[in-house]
């Protein structure tokens, strides 16, 4: 499970599903679809909550993905962002 910080969610996923960074986590584990997802106006408030989640333990991140996407639907295809808030 992956968590990272990016200003460009279509372009992070693409580079992921593509493999372009080759020996990256993201490379090695496969981790091509996204499944959740928060929007932050402040990049600093990002990247604490980045910290944060990174700090949880694997069954924490599944219950929150699960409170906002039960079925885990791919929400990010080719230039298409599903709204994670449309879910619940």
């Amino acid at each position: 499970m992956y968590v990272g910080v990016t200003a460009n969610l279509i372009r992070r996923v693409y580079e992921h599903k593509n493999h372009e960074i080759k020996g990256s986590f993201t490379d090695h584990y496969n981790c091509e679809f996204c499944i959740y997802y928060e929007k932050f106006n402040d990049i600093k408030q990002a990247i604490d909550r980045e910290t944060q989640l990174k700090n949880w333990n694997r069954d924490k991140k599944i219950t929150l993905i699960d409170s906002k996407n039960p079925d885990w639907i791919e929400l990010v295809k080719d230039t298409e962002i599903i709204n994670i808030e449309d879910l619940t």
